[in-house]
This record gives C-alpha cells, sequence and structure tokens, in this order.
C-alpha cells in the first residue's frame, strides 16, 4: 500500500475527497490516502508543498501560483473547483460599518501572507478603485483568530468564502458587507515535482478515483443534507452553494493561467510572469 499525504482545508468543497477516503475507492487502487486539515488556508499550504511537507494540496489558484512563480517546487495537476469562490466581506456585527466604502483604509484580518483572504484583499481594493498601496492588514491564522481580531477591533473586515462563515453571521458575529468572487476558477490539485517524478501511475490513479466522485457528486441521494449535517450549514446555504459550484477533470486552462499571472502582477504580488510549464503539470504520453 503505497501511502499519500494530502492536504486541504476543512470545508464542504472537499467532502468528495472524504467521502472516496471512507468508501475506500483509494484503498482499491492500493493507496492509503492520509487527508489532513489545514484551517489556516492556502499560505500554510503553499508553504507545507514547499517544505515536501505533504505531498498534494487542494489549494486556492491564486495562492499556488503565487507561490510557484516565487520557486515553490511544485506544479498545478489539475483544476479542482471550476467556478469562482464567493468570498465574504464580513465586519464585526456590531461595527459601524455599512457599505463597502466606509472599509477604505481600514486593516484587513488575513490569515497569513499569500494566503487568499491577502490576495483578496489586493483584488477587492483594485475592484474598489482603491489605493493598493494604503493597504493595512493583521494577521490571525485562520477564522477563530478572525472572530476574535474583529470583536477586539483590532482589525476592521476579514474576507473568507461566504458560505463556511455563514453560521458565524447567522449568530450575529460577523455581518457580511457583500460578497466578492474570484475572477478564476477557485481550487486546483497540487503537488510537489518529488511526488510527481517519483509517482507518476500513482497520481494518475488519485485523479482517475476524484475525477469519479466530484462527477456525480451531486446527484449522490441527500447530499445537501449530508453536506448540512457535517458543515453545521443552513439546508438553504448548502443548496445555493451547491447550485453555484462545479467541480473540473481537467486542468486549469491558459486563459485563466494568465488572467491569474497578469492580474498578480498588476497588483505587484509578483514580480515576473513565467511560463505556463513552470506552473502546469504534463501528463506523460501513454
Amino acid at each position: 500500500m503505497k501511502t499519500v499525504n494530502i492536504i486541504g482545508v476543512p470545508e464542504h468543497f472537499n467532502f468528495p475527497w472524504q467521502l472516496a477516503v471512507e468508501e475506500g475507492a483509494f484503498g482499491a487502487r492500493g493507496i492509503n490516502l492520509k487527508w489532513k486539515d489545514i484551517p489556516e488556508g492556502t499560505g500554510k499550504m503553499a508553504q507545507m508543498l514547499r517544505d515536501n511537507e505533504t505531498d498534494l494540496a487542494i489549494i486556492l489558484t491564486e495562492g499556488i501560483i503565487k507561490s510557484i512563480s516565487e520557486g515553490n517546487p511544485s506544479k498545478i495537476v489539475q483544476e479542482y473547483i471550476a467556478t469562482p469562490l464567493l468570498w465574504g466581506i464580513h465586519v464585526a456585527a456590531k461595527s459601524d460599518y455599512k457599505a463597502l466604502s466606509d472599509l477604505k483604509n481600514k486593516t484587513a484580518a488575513i490569515s497569513r501572507y499569500g494566503s487568499g483572504s491577502h490576495l483578496m484583499a489586493y483584488v477587492n481594493a483594485q475592484n474598489q478603485g482603491w489605493d493598493t498601496n494604503e493597504l493595512k492588514f493583521e494577521v490571525v491564522d485562520n477564522l477563530n483568530g478572525a472572530v476574535t481580531s474583529l470583536t477586539e477591533g483590532k482589525s476592521d473586515y476579514f474576507m473568507w468564502e461566504r458560505f463556511t462563515t455563514k453560521p458565524l453571521v447567522d449568530q450575529g458575529v460577523f455581518r457580511r458587507i457583500t460578497d466578492c468572487p474570484t475572477p478564476w476558477p477557485c481550487f486546483v490539485i497540487a503537488a510537489t515535482d518529488k511526488f510527481i517524478a517519483q509517482n507518476p501511475g500513482t497520481l494518475a490513479h488519485i485523479l482517475e478515483v476524484i475525477n469519479v466522485y466530484t462527477s456525480d457528486f451531486k446527484q449522490i441521494p441527500s447530499i445537501d443534507r449530508t453536506l448540512a449535517n457535517t458543515y453545521n450549514q443552513e439546508l438553504e446555504d448548502i443548496r445555493h452553494w451547491l447550485s453555484l459550484t462545479e467541480w473540473g477533470q481537467k486542468n486549469i486552462g491558459k486563459q485563466n493561467l494568465e488572467l491569474v499571472q497578469n492580474t498578480l502582477k498588476d497588483l505587484r504580488l509578483i514580480e515576473k510572469i513565467i511560463p505556463n510549464t513552470e506552473i502546469l503539470y504534463k501528463e506523460p504520453k501513454k
């Protein structure tokens, strides 16, 4: 049995992996796939790939592209979520902020530098015509850290996946001002160069298995109720999320790669555009 380590955020997007592991789909291929939740998100996962602390990661597209451009020895092996991520822009429920314009020049809570919450603060600022040089950040590690930071007034707003933070909105902890969708497919599957070089056959099996699960995911009986119960979500929110979400079964396209890189370069978050061949894994010809 080949042991493979994989990481991702503990969110509903990744439930197909949990199902496949629980049902023995990887074990049937001789793969012991060991999943680990990383609540800190993309910045932490990029570091773990860089340090060979994991083989695979389900990671935000913009975050891993930035990290690869900075020398992370990894590749995107496949698109995972083919639709945008809805980033909710949240403030403390009792704060005086009412409109997005109120947050100009205010402090954004971020999980860490290089994370999605960090990069999307720049995208949001660009969308609003704000001076990105004026952005201010408070590192909070994870969602719980953001709750503390916003509640205590150490930071003013926090961008995180809308549906994951919805229970906190329902509980009166956060208030959502608006949403900021990613302009590209939001999650990809990344692997270290070392794992790819040593295990191309195992990688192919893993992708085949997960693609079967994601292709059929929405047709699983009562999947909406299962997700709502598992992730402490309202059924109507999960149904809305399912209606907006599509899983990908191929690698990310050239146009989206260029869009991500050009956006990051325009925002001065990467120094240079690198060739697609340095970002994408090219499957060997059979």
